[in-house]
């Protein structure tokens, strides 16, 4: 049986010659056998050298780009077979050329699903990874264990150069390790997590400010545990609180909700007061930061629909944020909770940013009108599309988080929230994608808001749709 094998587990380049050779020499999938140096039965590159047989004497063959790019993902995956998967499919592109479009296809689906769990992975390590402080020769330098639920290891790594550029550190993991000097990035061995520091100085202050901020009336268990798996929580030195912390939220919550308001900012209440009286939110009111616009957004009057709203709703986000997301308005959810996308929709953008790469930790997300537009339906409330004037009267208060935040691209979901950036009405299937230049010197893009998908009719359509959204949330990150 013709066998490869590959110098490590993630050996994309090996696979990929490998694999190209036998499929010119036509080794069927089920006769093909890859296998890692050093695990027990593999030897070298070809144990049997391929056989050209019968048609496959072609010298060449292309693949489309949109198996490259999910291939180098799944080799990442842990499964044992996924080496079979991918040559399964790459068999099957020459008669097939356009299979990975058909997402319903179970050898498609399988790896796009494994390479979700690949993605997944490396948003749970870049969000779970925990530095600890010690010294070596040349001073202070940063060292974590992590143990990933696939070999995402080289993926992320330059995450964290980008995100820790000033500090050295080190990141072991059980598949390899990497470190940053501050100039340059290595990868190493495998390592134990014996070989990491099991605490520093600082971690008892992070763990007393992770229990001030806990707040036990918001706690959702399963919902904690879902972003939170407890696989990562032998890494986190905050783990060890969350027990204790879940045990006492019922005694905690009723103590908040017995307790005294507190008091408002009496300065503030009375500039906010002042302002709505004379106008002043509307002429010359500059915000010095976001905190400042929040109360801002509050006070506002410029347009009628604070009357009916519960809240008015500001963005949310890193303040010097590279992306900033601008949606339509605030859903019925999102009214209650004060916070953008937090809704049906905001869960279908997070699930999309995360099958794109990109981490919504680090993006701003808001809205072109910061109060919720609704009419009442028994005892629902239904959206209702603002008008031009209502999206005019608040792109004053979308520019300021423009002005503070600065961020390279803006994202506009859907034709409210393009009108708002754009300045005039689009028709987003035809301009979706491409980098708009703005005044300010940054880029916008559209696309379709996350809420259009919810309500497309059949299968089918939300999965091409769905498919189309990650496409244009992918440019969005080859742009930042």
């Amino acid at each position: 049986m013709p066998t490869a094998t590959l110098a490590h587990e993630t050996d994309f380049e090996g696979w990929r010659k490998a694999a190209r050779a036998f499929r010119l020499a036509g080794v069927e999938p089920a006769d093909a056998r890859f296998g890692v140096a050093g695990a027990a039965g593999t030897g070298s590159l070809f144990d049997d050298p391929p056989a050209r047989t019968g048609s496959a004497m072609e010298t060449q063959f292309t693949v489309p780009k949109a198996f490259v790019d999910v291939a180098q993902e799944v080799i990442l995956h842990r499964s044992a077979d996924r080496f079979d998967l991918m040559y399964r499919l790459l068999w099957r592109l020459k008669d097939e050329p356009d299979l990975m479009k058909v997402v319903s296809d179970r050898d498609v689906a399988d790896a796009m699903e494994r390479a979700k769990n690949v993605s997944r992975a490396s948003h749970k390590m870049k969000a779970f990874v925990r530095f600890r402080a010690v010294q070596d020769e040349a001073g202070e330098t940063f060292v974590a264990w992590f143990e990933p639920a696939h070999r995402v290891l080289e993926k992320t790594a330059g995450f964290f150069v980008r995100r820790f550029t000033t500090m050295r550190w080190s990141i072991l993991t059980p598949d390899g390790s990497c470190f940053w000097d501050g100039e340059a990035l290595t990868f190493g061995p495998a390592a134990r997590a014996e070989d990491a520091p099991q605490d520093d100085e600082i971690e008892e202050f992070w763990k007393t400010y992770y229990a001030s901020t806990f707040n036990p009336a918001r706690l959702k268990v399963q919902t904690m545990q879902g972003e939170m798996p407890k696989r990562y929580w032998k890494n986190l030195p905050e783990a060890a609180l969350i027990p204790e912390l879940v045990a006492a939220s019922r005694a905690r919550t009723e103590v908040m909700v017995a307790s005294q308001p507190s008091e408002p900012n009496a300065r503030l209440a009375k500039a906010i007061a002042r302002s709505v009286r004379d106008g002043s939110w509307e002429e010359g009111f500059v915000a010095a930061d976001l905190e400042e616009l929040r109360h801002g957004v509050q006070a506002c009057r410029r347009c009628p629909l604070y009357r009916d709203a519960t809240q008015g709703v500001c963005g949310e986000g890193p303040r010097a944020a590279k992306l900033m997301i601008v949606g339509e308005q605030p859903g019925d959810q999102e009214d209650l909770a004060g916070q953008p996308f937090v809704g049906p929709a905001g869960q279908v953008l997070d699930a999309a940013l995360e099958e794109a790469g990109i981490d919504r930790a680090e993006v701003y997300v808001t809205n072109a009108v910061k109060h919720f537009k609704h009419e009442p339906r028994g005892k629902r409330r239904l959206h209702k599309t603002p008008t031009t004037s209502e999206v005019s009267a608040c792109r004053w208060w979308l520019d300021q988080e423009r002005r503070l935040v600065k961020p390279k691209v803006v994202l506009a979901l859907g034709g409210t929230a393009s009108l708002a950036v754009l300045n005039r009405k689009v028709a987003v299937t035809q301009e979706r994608g491409e980098p708009l230049p703005l005044s300010d010197g940054s880029t916008a893009m559209i696309t379709v808001h996350p809420s259009y998908l919810l309500r497309l009719p059949d299968e089918e359509a939300r999965v091409r749709e769905r498919a189309a959204f990650v496409r244009d949330l992918k440019r969005v990150r080859d742009r930042l």
